[in-house]
């Protein structure tokens, strides 16, 4: 019976600590480049901000997940290769996003703002897009970002 028990409570702890160890090794196994990317407005603003590049499905995949802060002028820039209608979601991500969803010119097709944390629920392109871009929740709004303002990074602006 001893035995038992501290088999069960060995269990316990190991358990435990894959579940603080894991996402903290998942956020720190994966590496992104980064670089300035640019939104300019219809309203003639030019805002700056330097992004993490999400190129490979690894990549794509692991997005932002597990991350707890993000600096105002940052976010992440993931890139389909193709255009396609996208679809996204919020699982495992810890932080609030706006999420841009950019056609192949960069041009903003649909926004999402305030993406719920840990949600399951899809997001979708609602369109064919190339690029999405995530930003903190409420950038979107505290800047004027719309439909219809453009994207430009290296990422966007790279010949094939």
């Amino acid at each position: 019976m001893r035995d038992l028990v501290f088999h069960a409570i060995r269990s316990a702890v190991t358990a435990l600590f894959f579940l603080v160890a894991l996402p903290a090794l998942a956020e720190e196994s994966m590496r992104f480049d980064k670089e300035p990317l640019l939104i300019q407005t219809a309203a003639g603003k030019t805002l700056h901000f330097t992004v993490e590049v999400a190129v490979t499905a690894d990549q794509r995949a692991h997005g932002l997940m597990f991350r707890k802060t993000m600096a105002d002028d940052a976010g992440m820039i993931f890139d389909f290769g193709e255009p396609r209608r996208v679809a996204m979601w919020m699982e495992n991500t810890i932080l609030p996003l706006d999420m841009l969803f950019a056609d192949n010119a960069g041009t903003i097709r649909h926004i999402k703002e305030n993406a719920t944390p840990y949600s399951r629920d899809i997001i979708d392109s609602m369109s064919p897009v190339k690029y999405v871009v995530e930003l903190n929740a409420g950038i979107v709004r505290k800047l004027g970002i719309k439909v219809g303002d453009r994207i430009m990074s290296a990422t966007t602006t790279k010949t094939k």
